[in-house]
């Protein structure tokens, strides 16, 4: 019982980490008008916040070699109930800026530190935990749009100081229920980072390889979702439908890429995944009408959020108790910068003159081509499993 407590908190936690990261998109307009900015100011506000998710990843995998994983999560708790509250408190740009890149820090040595725990918690069903704990996550994208516009009813910084209340209760209980318990010792035998990422290159190499592309692409695309949608020939509202089916299909995603995960092979199944990502981007740009576009949306946002759990329980369950956190760390770091540059790059094409048809068919082709040369070395015995 005390470590389903320790897991309902931390999947309390995790929604609230995620949030934390979805929650300024939704005030971009609110900041424009009240701040007196430009886009490209506003848009810098959501960047430092995924810039802050991807700084301190590396350096909480050295700290992960040195304290428990439970203490580090409450400390990244700690720092979202701190950095939320100051960013409530913003007069200023810069103080908003510092805001929002310390609650997007949080967020990174959350994940760093929180999935190893979780693997080591559930040894057992690591990838139906991972999905568990990713749909907890996954509701904070579906719930953000709404919830700021509740809040805007009263006042725009309501929905930031909910974010540092809820921090600091969820993180408060998290601390208490693994005091409660006997933690796992599996940890303990990570203590030389960086001596534990070199030893696995081999398995962070090929998780980048396979899931670094569909990833960049993703990016790109969820973030231009509505311009997207509105090239096909979609009103704006219809275009902010989409956007928020795409999310909504990633909720059941979870759950069902992390069950699947425990069951089937573990590196052809995050084959399948990429390759029916391709496919279905592919589909998306041949298809037209509100009606085609929506199936294809779900099939869409289902399959790449099938991939976080996947890929997340790959690395998880393959990695040895003495290099899972260190090892894990690497990864993640990187493959946070991979997703980072997605967008500016999709919208580098697109102000080249490039359609956005034209960019995500050569997209879909790419990631196929791709898994084809994998799924060749995965026959031949040459990717780690």
């Amino acid at each position: 019982m005390s470590r389903a407590r320790l897991f309902g908190s931390l999947c309390g936690l995790v929604f609230l980490i995620n949030l934390a990261r979805i929650v300024f998109a939704p005030l971009l307009d609110v900041f424009i008008a009240e701040f007196h900015i430009g886009e490209a100011t506003a848009g810098l506000i959501v960047t430092l916040t995924w810039v802050g998710s991807a700084s301190l990843r590396l350096p909480t995998g050295w700290l992960l070699t040195k304290f428990p994983r439970h203490h580090i999560v409450v400390v990244s708790g700690a720092i979202l109930a701190v950095a939320s509250g100051f960013a409530a408190t913003a007069a200023t740009v810069p103080h908003l800026m510092v805001g929002a890149f310390l609650m997007g820090l949080a967020s990174g040595v959350y994940f760093v530190s929180a999935n190893p725990l979780l693997s080591e918690l559930y040894p057992e069903r690591v990838g139906r935990v991972v999905g568990i704990h990713g749909a907890a996550s996954q509701v904070a994208a579906v719930v953000a749009a709404p919830l700021v516009a509740l809040t805007l009813l009263v006042d725009w910084r309501l929905s930031l100081w909910i974010i540092a209340v809820g921090a600091a209760a969820i993180t408060a209980y998290t601390w208490v229920a693994a005091m409660r318990m006997e933690m796992p010792s599996a940890g303990q035998a990570d203590r030389d980072f960086v001596a534990g990422a070199l030893s696995e290159w081999r398995i962070i190499l090929t998780s980048l390889v396979i899931v670094g592309a569909p990833v960049f692409v993703w990016q790109g695309l969820f973030n231009f979702y509505e311009l997207y949608m509105q090239s096909k020939g979609l009103s704006d509202q219809a275009a902010g439908a989409m956007l928020a089916v795409v999310f909504a299909a990633g909720v059941p995603a979870f759950f069902v890429g992390g069950d699947l995960a425990d069951r089937l092979p573990q590196v052809p199944y995050l084959l399948g995944i990429v390759g029916a990502f391709a496919a279905s981007l592919f589909a998306l740009t041949a298809v037209q009408g509100v009606l085609a576009l929506g199936l294809v949306t779900c099939v869409v946002g289902f399959v790449v959020h099938a991939l976080f759990p996947a890929v997340d329980t790959y690395l998880l369950d393959t990695l040895p108790d003495s290099t899972r956190g260190s090892a894990y760390a690497v990864f993640s770091s990187v493959w946070m910068l991979t997703q980072a540059l997605g967008s500016s790059a999709l919208g580098f094409l697109i102000e080249g003159g490039y359609s956005y048809n034209a960019v995500f068919e050569s997209a879909a082709l790419g990631l196929g081509g791709l898994i084809f040369v994998l799924v060749l070395f995965e026959r031949a015995g040459r990717l780690p499993s």
